[in-house]
């Protein structure tokens, strides 16, 4: 934990430079870019109900949308305003009325004709819900009747066959650690989270490199830093915001470099709404674009490494920083030949890149005296994600680029509620204040007065897994309590989950808004309850940023669902009926209490009590973690972590890597048909021009991908992607990967995988076509 303090705001540049303009044309005008201006006016009549609601979350709640942890209309970043696309498209589900009774209690068949973003539309969950086998609508629950249902259904089953999992949206820090208490109050481990299935690589990599959790540096080195490297990471379409720091870093010097298959326009070049030059003009990021292949990243830094080891060989010092290495780093000698045990030719074959390329960037970073490196789903989301991260560990390490200003390791969030629901608890391996360590069991059991189950807890894709096991096993989950989140559209394999939420016993949805996995069956009860957003929750809460920033976000006045409660008092309310013996435990005078008590049970969130008004913020363990090089391991030193390069699995003729993206949504929330970056829609396949004539596939010609686990009909759409990959886009492309394969030891999901590309003319009549020897499909006809 650091001791130096953010140093606060920065200013913009005020002269502009017209060096890095995209287009002299002002606004951008012909070229394919978001249309801010529009979007904007559309977020103004779509919240026309509700315009003055609207202004005031806007100016005093802190964002619900991505983690880059903007207050009002500020951050701790830079000074000026700040709003995003993202945020504006969000804002509607804060500010809707109820749903109309009658498409409430429709037929279940008309409801599901629907798509999650139509029942979005509908409006929001106006009282508790419950729909039984063969009933063909909900009916109204009064919450005493709801919650004493559940409570029941709790009493009856073993808790090994119970469990709890929560969705980033909005979601507080009050919220999670209610949830993580109550569940362990209730005797089950079985609690997982939206953070976990994207970055507990992260987690998991940076603990056992460096021992810390979370991103060790802030927003403010970026501005300043020579090198910005964003890996996987596309911070332009999922961060918007976060292009006000690349622009201000730009100002300072500061070299952005992409990792990533595809050349993603947004981060080629932006137009920030919030900067009269680059709203007029654009601005150009980043400063060049090394595209790997799906799953090259650790060739492509081995071979970094094997680059800086060779120039030690010439000049002792010009690439390793051996003075840091000495004092603050174990385990150098055997990666060093690890390292050197790598082969040129599987290093460019596994990277995609040649060795030519491969040491520009070697040099490019052996030169700078500072980077961060910035990471998202491009590298957590694969089965060897977390020797992902650690091989950027690695990297940071050799460099000294941890612990003082300008550098550090930055694994983004995407969501604002993500960051601290490990850090609160609610994950099947963590504890607030730490792990299982019986040290902080124990301590936790006298903070909170009952015994913490020890069993080890499962992850939300075993969870689903065992919703489908035979009836009389002893961990057959019979209980779902979802407080939001979609299966069907996140997780991998949406039929096999469809089945798992089919199989359930009772299936509870504790959510703001409808969507397509609420109006599934279950064996015995569907039950829906009207959660607060975090806007409406009596005595505000808070949420931790990217940068580890603690935020408070007030109650803002406006009008209120009735029934609506806020989550943290769902939660407390049903462990008091499940044990009413015991109610003293787990019940919470209001919000400040909480925050009371996690300052009690997780010591680094001391001074999250101290937070009661609009603008109130502290930033957890300082400015840089392992400040100095000194890291909260058990020798103080940073682990360099040997780590093999992984096989990609693509052989034989049409044979494809896929990966997915986002692209006009948010999570899985779809706000758009058409990305505004490339023109592409939702069907599209991104193909680089080179793969599709070799297969005599033309841009938009209909074609399929398919695999062992799925099918994915698509249209071609010619892309700067490398050669030998495609992309598509989430969730659609969620049916080509399998349940039940996790990347270890982190357990993150399998969301990138080989497939057979074809023509979808050739995939519908296979006996009428063949494969010619050049590798162009032909009609045998």
């Amino acid at each position: 934990m650091g001791t130096t303090k953010h140093r606060g705001p920065q200013k913009l540049p005020g002269k502009p430079n017209p060096k890095l303009w995209v287009s002299a044309v002002p606004f951008g005008l012909g070229k394919l870019k978001p249309k801010h201006i529009r979007d904007t006016m559309r977020t103004i009549w779509n919240n026309r109900d509700n315009l003055p609601y609207a202004t005031r979350i806007l100016t005093q709640g802190v964002c619900d949308g991505c983690a880059l942890g903007v207050s009002g209309l500020y951050d701790q970043t830079l000074s000026g305003p700040h709003i995003c696309t993202t945020r504006l498209n969000v804002l509607r589900l804060n500010t809707m009325s109820a749903i109309k009774p009658k498409r409430l209690h429709a037929d279940i068949d008309e409801l599901r004709k629907l798509s999650s973003a139509e029942l979005r539309e509908l409006g929001r969950i106006p009282y508790p819900l419950i729909r039984r086998p063969g009933e063909r609508s909900f009916s109204r629950l009064t919450w005493d009747e709801a919650l004493d249902t559940i409570a029941a259904k709790f009493r009856e089953l073993p808790s090994e066959q119970t469990a709890f999992y929560l969705t980033a949206r909005g979601i507080t820090n009050e919220s999670y650690y209610a949830a993580a208490k109550t569940a362990r109050f209730l005797g089950t481990n079985h609690i997982d989270n939206a953070s976990r299935i994207c970055h507990s690589p992260s987690k998991t990599a940076l603990k056992r490199s460096l021992g810390i959790g979370a991103s060790s540096c802030s927003y403010s080195d970026w501005i300043g830093t020579d090198v910005l490297v964003f890996w996987g990471s596309v911070a332009a379409n999922n961060q918007p915001v976060s292009t006000k720091y690349m622009y201000a870093a730009k100002r300072k010097g500061t070299k952005i470099i992409v990792i990533n298959p595809y050349r993603e326009p947004a981060m080629d070049g932006y137009w920030i709404p919030s900067i009269a030059e680059s709203a007029l003009f654009g601005t150009k990021l980043a400063d060049d674009f090394y595209q790997v292949n799906i799953g090259g990243d650790i060739a492509l830094m081995h071979g970094v490494m094997k680059i800086w080891f060779e120039m030690e060989q010439k000049e002792q010092g010009s690439a390793i920083d051996h003075t840091f290495v000495q004092e603050h780093v174990s385990g150098y000698e055997e990666l060093r030949a690890k390292v050197n045990s790598q082969q040129w030719e599987e290093l460019e074959r596994s990277s995609g890149l040649t060795r030519e390329r491969i040491q520009e960037l070697a040099e490019l970073l052996a030169k700078a005296k500072s980077a961060v490196f910035v990471w998202s789903m491009g590298l957590t989301q694969h089965r060897h994600a977390t020797d992902n991260i650690s091989q950027v560990a690695n990297l940071a390490l050799l460099r000294g680029f941890i612990g003082r200003e300008f550098c550090g390791v930055m694994p983004i969030r995407g969501h604002s509620g993500v960051q601290s629901a490990g850090e609160m608890g609610a994950e099947p391996s963590a504890l607030p204040g730490g792990d299982f360590e019986e040290r902080n069991v124990a301590r936790l059991e006298q903070l909170w007065g009952f015994p913490v189950p020890r069993w080890p807890g499962d992850i939300v894709g075993v969870s689903l897994e065992n919703a489908l096991l035979p009836i009389t096993h002893p961990r057959k989950l019979n209980l779902y309590y979802l407080s939001g989140g979609n299966f069907l559209e996140t997780m991998p394999d949406p039929e096999f989950v469809h089945r798992a939420l089919e199989a359930l016993e009772v299936r509870v949805h504790q959510d703001i808004i409808l969507n397509t996995s609420t109006l599934l069956d279950a064996k015995e009860a569907v039950i829906v309850l009207p959660a607060m957003t975090r806007y409406e929750q009596p005595g505000g809460g808070t949420s931790t940023s990217t940068e580890r920033m603690v935020y408070f976000s007030p109650e803002i006045e406006g009008p209120r669902i009735e029934e609506a409660r806020a989550e943290w008092d769902i939660y407390a309310d049903l462990a008091a009926r499940v044990k009413p013996g015991l109610k003293r435990l787990i019940g919470f005078a209001d919000a400040n209490a909480i925050r009371e008590e996690i300052a009690r049970a997780a010591p680094e969130y001391d001074g999250i009590q101290r937070l009661k008004q609009k603008g109130d913020v502290f930033q957890r363990g300082g400015a840089w973690l392992c400040e100095g090089g000194v890291c909260p391991t058990p020798d103080g030193k940073g682990r360099l972590i040997p780590v093999d390069i992984p096989m990609r699995g693509v052989s034989g003729e049409g044979q494809f890597y896929v990966t997915t993206r986002r692209g006009k949504q948010f999570n899985s929330m779809i706000f758009g048909e058409k990305d505004a970056f490339n023109g592409a829609n939702r069907a599209a396949v991104l193909l680089n021009p080179e793969d599709a004539k070799r297969y005599s596939v033309a841009d938009g010609e209909e074609i399929v991908l398919h695999n062992t686990h799925g099918t994915l009909h698509g249209r071609a759409h010619y892309a700067d992607i490398l050669q030998g990959n495609l992309a598509v886009n989430f969730p659609e492309g969620n049916v080509l990967f399998p349940m039940g394969v996790y990347e270890s030891p982190a357990g993150i999901p399998e969301y990138n995988i080989a497939v057979t590309l074809e023509k979808e003319q050739y995939y519908l009549h296979r006996k009428d076509r063949k494969y010619s020897k050049k590798g162009s499909l032909e009609n045998n006809e």
